[in-house]
């Protein structure tokens, strides 16, 4: 039986896609590049690093992390092709059985056809050939999913939204049941908690769970709250804390709700809200790293963090660029469990 490990168990490394000229982070390069190689300096520190980046970049970047004394061996560089960088999305889905780690690589059609993906859709299965999953096996689904839709705690509990999974630019020939028996056999649980609210705006992907409510251990759910009655957010994140509160896990058991700050409005240059939230947090081996936005609630979100994970590090992350192109540190990234890198 498959089981989808939650993002706070052991984990062998971290996949990142890294932006490139043909990418919509042309114009930000010079911004958003500082911030990956900060990430994998941060992340080399707790886990090894898988990378995918463009063929004619590989060995400028082999030689730049030797330069910066990345520690030998623990950032690996594949070359790929790849229309974005959204690595929680295109990347694989890793689930755990007796036989050992396998790699679920579920459809990507750029969340329901916004943008371009047939490059990232094809880019696990490209690694995968190139041998940079040693220990695990592959399969190839044809569910459409991402992973910044679903949230598990390793012990039969997903957490998700309607306006993603439900949304008919994703399965339109699948309706609720048949997503859940899907998600129940793939992933190993046995109860699936919906949310019908909470949404972000400047967010591309029919609200991901990833940028409202996190999973965390002990029973915590993390949430994007907003405590400001005359922001537009206020009664879709309102509506969606009391239904947080109301949700139990597979047992039974209630969760503690820990909420976030919410960070003054971030646009861009025309005026449009950029989805900034501190929800999109990077949990890794002990570490959680939080997204941090030039803002004076920065500080406050990670002392939130740390009550709803104690005794772990917790440290910030500048990720103001990220949400220039409507994601941040969590959509950047994919955990790669144990065993998959190197074979127990």
């Amino acid at each position: 039986m498959f089981r989808l490990p939650a993002e706070w168990e052991p984990q062998d490394a971290v996949q990142l896609t890294w932006p490139h000229a043909q990418t919509d982070w042309a114009p930000l390069l010079a911004q958003v590049i500082p911030l990956y190689e900060e990430l994998v300096a941060r992340l080399v520190r707790v886990c090894e690093v898988v990378i995918g980046a463009p063929a004619g970049e590989v060995e400028s970047l082999r030689a730049r992390f030797a330069a910066a004394a990345m520690p030998a061996g623990r950032v690996h560089l594949y070359p790929v092709r790849s229309d974005d960088t959204w690595a929680r999305d295109h990347g694989p889905l890793t689930v755990v059985s007796a036989d050992g780690p396998c790699l679920m690589d579920y459809r990507f059609n750029g969340w329901g056809g916004k943008y371009p993906g047939q490059r990232d859709d094809a880019l696990t299965e490209s690694l995968y050939r190139q041998g940079a999953y040693p220990g695990a096996g592959y399969r190839r689904r044809e569910l459409v999913l991402e992973g910044g839709a679903i949230e598990v705690d390793g012990q039969g509990t997903l957490l998700t939204t309607e306006a993603c999974l439900l949304n008919p630019n994703r399965n339109p020939g699948l309706d609720r049941s048949a997503v859940e028996a899907v998600l129940q056999a793939d992933f190993g649980v046995s109860k699936i908690n919906w949310l019908k609210h909470g949404a972000l705006e400047g967010d591309d992907t029919d609200s991901h769970i990833d940028t409202l409510a996190r999973l965390g251990p002990e029973n915590v759910i993390v949430y994007q709250h907003c405590d400001q009655p005359g922001d537009s957010h206020y009664q879709a994140l309102t509506a969606m804390a009391g239904e947080l509160a109301a949700l139990t896990d597979a047992r039974g058991r209630p969760y503690r709700l820990v909420p976030l700050p919410w960070p003054a409005a971030k646009s861009d240059e025309s005026g449009n809200r950029l989805p900034a939230t501190y929800a999109n947090f990077l949990i890794v081996n002990g570490t959680v790293l939080v997204p941090q936005y030039d803002d004076p609630r920065d500080p406050e979100a990670l002392v939130q963090v740390e009550k709803a994970f104690p005794g772990y590090t917790v440290e910030g992350l500048h990720c103001l660029p990220l949400i220039r192109q409507h994601g941040s540190l969590h959509c950047i990234t994919m955990q790669l469990p144990r065993g998959v890198l190197h074979a127990r």
